[in-house]
Order: structure tokens, then sequence, then C-alpha cells
């Protein structure tokens, strides 16, 4: 199946069959008033520009990451320029669409600090887990913002409008920061669920001593891609649940690994070392004394 690349805002307003943009780096359109096409077969897409997206009813299922959506309810989903997205028609008829999507190209964030910021939002790499779920009071809160940004470059655009505008993105985002939290608190099964999986990984992963002397100390990349998530969304959902991001977590069960050889075995410090995936012992003994504030030796002459 071809990826069809959509390089301006111009061109995706072309394919909702909408009028050209007023403003050519930003545009906000709303789906109550557009036309969507009509897939008769799965289609996939990539943007040169982000899209922030909210949408209720459809009638496709849109395939980002690991994960399918529905748009059954309020949902919003963060697309980075460059990643993929695919559209499959749900063939459900009579159904009304209704919602917003922003699109903004990253030349309308030159030489504001947003520019650099927006690349380090961790939502922006949710798309392999979860869209953001939003009440109904959230939701309006999000609609007002877009409105309040089509509403500025609707005005006759002056030297303010580019500032205004900017700063309704970020408030956005930082609106889209707060409900994400809410989201991890709240829907803790599949969180846990996520967790638990984690915690199988790594115990499986470090219960082979071939596999750590081969490929090493696993990496939060690693763990991410073994349960299909981003590395950066790990990270925040297990540090909002255990107080922990993926790397701490390794190195604890890294350091019940070292102590268990240590208080059972007969291993030297450096074939322990080997053993873990430390090329050097000197590196290990760092590490342990790092965590425990003893060297391997002392802790092992501890149990003698």
């Amino acid at each position: 199946m071809a990826i069809k690349r959509i390089k301006s805002i111009g061109e995706y307003l072309r394919l909702m069959n909408s009028s050209k943009p007023e403003h050519p780096l930003i545009c906000v359109i709303d789906y109550s008033q557009s036309t969507f096409p009509e897939y008769t077969e799965e289609c996939s897409f990539v943007f040169d520009f982000y899209s922030i997206i909210l949408k209720r009813n459809m009638g496709y299922k849109f395939h980002y990451g690991q994960t399918t959506y529905d748009f059954d309810e309020g949902v919003m989903s963060f697309v980075a320029p460059g990643q993929v997205i695919r559209i499959e028609n749900s063939h459900v008829e009579n159904r009304k669409c209704n919602g917003y999507i922003l699109l903004f190209h990253p030349d309308f964030l030159w030489e504001h600090s947003l520019h650099k910021n927006i690349t380090q939002l961790d939502y922006f790499g949710y798309s392999v887990n979860e869209a953001l779920f939003l009440s109904d009071k959230e939701e309006k809160s999000i609609i007002q913002i877009f409105k309040n940004i089509q509403q500025e470059y609707h005005s006759n655009i002056d030297r303010f409008s580019h500032d205004i505008i900017i700063t309704q993105i970020e408030l956005l985002l930082k609106y889209s920061d707060r409900f994400y939290h809410r989201q991890f608190l709240t829907r803790r099964k599949p969180s846990n669920q996520l967790l638990t999986k984690v915690e199988d990984y790594l115990n499986e992963y470090f219960a082979n001593d071939d596999l750590l002397t081969e490929k090493g100390i696993p990496t939060v990349q690693q763990v991410a891609e073994a349960v299909f998530v981003s590395p950066n969304y790990l990270s925040t959902l297990l540090k909002s649940l255990i107080g922990k991001n993926t790397q701490t977590l390794i190195q604890e069960k890294l350091l019940e690994k070292a102590k268990q050889k240590l208080s059972t075995t007969q291993l030297t410090v450096s074939e322990i070392a080997y053993q873990l995936g430390f090329e050097h012992s000197q590196s290990f003994s760092k590490f342990f004394k790092g965590k425990l504030n003893q060297s391997p030796i002392k802790y092992r002459q501890s149990f003698n």
C-alpha cells in the first residue's frame, strides 16, 4: 500500500474539498462544516506539518502506531511531521462527523522557543499506545482554544497575531499535558497491565544469563519496543505509576541480579561483571557502589 505524502496545508485542504487556506502555515478545520473523503480501501498518509486532532463519529478507523481509534467519543491525537497514519473506512452511513483539527507547519514556530520545545513533548510519541480521551468539560476547553486560533487568523493579521496564535497553541499543549496526566491516574487498569508486561519482560531478561552476556544490559529503547510503546511514553507512565522511569527500573533489576550473584555464587567480581553485560569490571564496581555505597567485595564479605 503506497503512502501519500501531504506537503502543505493547502494540499490537505484540497483533499478535504475545502477552500484555500487563509494562512499558508496554520489552519483550523471544523469537521462539521467539511466534507470528509470517502475511503473505499485503506490509505496511508504522511504530513509535513503538525496536526492536533479532536474528532467524533467520523465513520472510519484511524490507525496510528500500534493502536486503532474509532473516534466514537471525544478523542485527541497528536501527529508530528513525518509520522504515518492509516485510515480505514468503517462504512457507517448517516453518521454526522464533527470535531476539529489544528494544522500548523514547523516554519510557523520558527524563531520561537516552541519550535524546539514541541519536539520534546512526550505525547507526540503516544501514538503507539493511546490517544487522549476527554471528558465533556475538557472537550469544551479544547474546542474553545481551536476557535480562538481560528478567529485570530480570520481577523486582520497584524504584528500581534503571530504571538497571540503561538500563545494559544502553547495553552492547548499545556491543557493536553494536564489531561494526559489525569488519564494516567484514572485509566489505571491498562496502565497497570503495561507495568506488568514491563516487569515480566525485565524479569525474564535478567533470568537469562546467556542473554545478558551476549546482548548486554537492556536499554530503555529495547524495553519500550518489547511492550509496543514509545520510550518517552513508557518512562512517563512508569513515573506516574511507581515514581520511577524506565532506566531506574532497569538499574534496580540489574542491582538485584548483581546482589544475587555476589551472595550465592563463588564467581569473581570480574566474572560477574562480564555475565551482567559490563565491558569492564571497574564499570560494574562503580555502578554497584553508586547504588549501595559499598563495593561488590564489601557486600560479599557481609555474607561471610
